[in-house]
C-alpha cells in the first residue's frame, strides 16, 4: 500500500508589493504568498494492484493555498491542524473514492466549527487536497487534467461530495450530464493537445501601474496575440475612464475587454459606476460587490443586462453551496472558480458540474502564486469532460512567478498549452522555496528600496 507518512509545511512569500504587481481597488499592496505543503508517501508491505511499485518506493505530492502576505502563517497552521486526518492514510483509499475521502477531511467536528467550508480552515483543506491529487497524478504517470479526463462518468461523480447540492444537481443527473459529453471526449482532447485552451491576460491592468506602463503592456499583449484583456477599476471614476480610454485606444474595439472591481462597491454604487463605464463596452464586470452577496449580484446582473454587460464572480467563492445559489439565482453570467479558495480539486469539480447544469460558462480565476499552473488543469477538464465547449470561456493568465515552478504553465498566442508532465503542476522549485521562505529567506533580508 502507498501510505502517507509525512506532511511538511512552508510559509513562502514574494515581495510583489514593491512593484505594485497584483494591486487593485481592494488590495493595494499584495505580497503574493503560498501556504505550501508536501505529502510524502511510501510503499509499505505488498504492492497494491492499483499502484504496483516495490516496497520502499517514495513519492511526493505538492500542494498549496494562495494568500497575499500577512495571515499566510494562519493558513499554514490550518494545514497542520488537518495532519491527524491525513497521516497513515493510503493513496489507494483516496483513489478508490475521492469524494468520500474529501468528506473525511471535512468532518472533524472541532475543525469544522471554525469553518464550516470557509475561511482559513478551508484554505488549509484546499492545500492538502491539491497535494493529494498531485500525488495521485504523479503516481499514475499523467498530468492531472488527463488523469481525470480518463475517468468514467461514474468515477468522476465519485470525486464529488453532493451534500447540500441535491436540490440543484443529483449524482444521477451528473452521471447523465457526463455521459452526454462522452462521445466527443477523445476528439476534444486531441484538439486541446494541438490548439491549447483560450486564455485572457490581466498583466497590463493593475491599478498601481502608471499610464505609460499600461499603454506599453497593452501593445505587447496585442503583439503577442491576446484577444481578451482585463483591467482593474473601482478606485476613482475619472481615473477609470482615462485608463479605459487608453486601453481601448491600444486594443481597438474587436478585442474583448473585461473589468474587475474586486468587491469594492455597494450594490447601487456598482450599478451607477458601471453605467458610466458602459461606453467602453466591457464584456463583464467582475466582483462588483461582496462575494457573499448573492441577491446583490442578481440585482447588478439584472441592471447590466440591457447594457450588454455580464457579471462574473467566484474567485472568493468559498464553497460549492455559494456557487449553487449564485447559479440558482441567475446572479452571474460567468462562473469563476479558484483552485485554492474552494476545497481543492474535488470541490472545483462539483462547481464545474453545477455550472454545466445551469448553462453558465466557467472562466477560471488565476494569477497569484501558482494559480495559473493549477487552474489550467481544471479548465481543460471542463472542456474535455464536462461542458464539451470552450465557446464563451477563457482562463485567466497573469505573467508572474511562473519561473519558480518545476512545470510552469506555457502560453502561445493567448492560449494555455496542455501540461504534459505527471502531476498537478503544483511543485515549486526547492531553491525558490528556500530563497522566499518567510521570514528567514534571503529575499526578506534585503530591505525594500
Amino acid at each position: 500500500m502507498l501510505r502517507i507518512t509525512q506532511l511538511s509545511i512552508e510559509d513562502i512569500r514574494f515581495p510583489t508589493s514593491r512593484e505594485r504587481d497584483g494591486s487593485d481597488a481592494m488590495n493595494p499592496d499584495p505580497d503574493y504568498s503560498s501556504a505550501y505543503m508536501v505529502l510524502r508517501a511510501e510503499v509499505q508491505g505488498e504492492p497494491s494492484v492499483r499502484f504496483p511499485f516495490p516496497a520502499g518506493t517514495v513519492f511526493e505530492g505538492h500542494g498549496s493555498a494562495f494568500t497575499i502576505g500577512r495571515g499566510n502563517e494562519v493558513v499554514c497552521a490550518a494545514i497542520r491542524a488537518h495532519e491527524h486526518l491525513v497521516l497513515g492514510q493510503t493513496l489507494e483509499d483516496f483513489a478508490d473514492n475521492p469524494g468520500a475521502f474529501w468528506r473525511h477531511l471535512t468532518q472533524d467536528s472541532q475543525l469544522r466549527w471554525i469553518g464550516p467550508d470557509k475561511g482559513a480552515i478551508h484554505l488549509g483543506l484546499a492545500a492538502i487536497v491539491n497535494a493529494l491529487w498531485d500525488l495521485y497524478a504523479k503516481v499514475s504517470g499523467q498530468p492531472l487534467w488527463r488523469l481525470i479526463s480518463g475517468f468514467s462518468p461514474e468515477e468522476f461523480v465519485r470525486c464529488v461530495d453532493f451534500r447540500y447540492l441535491t436540490d440543484a444537481l443529483t449524482p444521477d443527473e451528473a452521471v447523465e450530464l457526463l455521459r452526454r459529453q462522452a462521445p466527443g471526449k477523445a476528439e476534444r482532447q486531441a484538439r486541446l493537445e494541438v490548439e491549447g485552451y483560450p486564455a485572457y491576460t490581466t498583466s497590463a491592468g493593475w491599478l498601481g501601474y502608471p499610464d505609460d506602463k499600461i499603454r506599453r503592456l497593452c501593445r505587447e499583449a496585442v503583439a503577442e496575440g491576446w484577444t481578451h484583456l482585463k483591467v482593474k477599476v473601482g478606485r476613482d471614476l475619472p481615473d477609470d475612464r482615462r485608463r479605459l480610454q487608453i486601453i481601448r485606444e491600444e486594443l481597438g474595439w474587436d478585442r474583448k475587454l473585461m473589468i474587475d472591481a474586486n468587491q469594492v462597491w455597494d450594490v447601487p454604487q456598482a450599478i451607477s459606476w458601471m453605467t458610466e463605464l458602459a461606453p467602453f463596452r466591457p464584456w463583464w464586470i467582475e466582483e462588483p460587490t461582496s462575494p457573499d452577496d448573492i441577491l446583490g449580484h442578481a440585482a447588478i446582473a439584472q441592471a447590466m443586462a440591457p447594457l450588454g454587460i455580464g457579471v462574473a464572480t467566484g474567485e472568493h467563492g468559498m464553497n460549492r453551496i455559494l456557487f449553487k445559489q449564485l447559479l440558482q439565482a441567475r446572479a452571474i453570467s460567468f462562473c469563476q472558480i479558484d483552485s485554492c479558495r474552494l476545497g481543492g480539486v474535488n470541490e472545483n469539480l462539483a462547481v464545474l458540474l453545477l455550472a454545466a447544469k445551469f448553462g453558465i460558462p466557467v472562466c477560471p480565476h488565476a494569477g497569484g502564486v501558482g494559480l495559473c499552473e493549477f487552474v489550467q488543469h481544471l479548465a481543460m477538464i471542463d472542456y474535455v469532460v464536462v461542458s464539451g465547449s470552450w465557446e464563451g470561456r477563457v482562463c485567466e493568465f497573469v505573467d508572474h512567478l511562473h519561473e519558480h515552478f518545476t512545470d510552469p504553465c506555457r502560453i502561445r498566442r493567448g492560449r494555455y498549452l496542455a501540461p504534459q508532465q505527471p502531476g498537478y503542476s503544483t511543485e515549486m522549485k526547492r531553491a525558490s522555496r528556500v530563497k522566499y521562505q518567510w521570514p528567514g529567506g534571503e529575499v526578506w533580508q534585503i530591505p525594500p528600496a
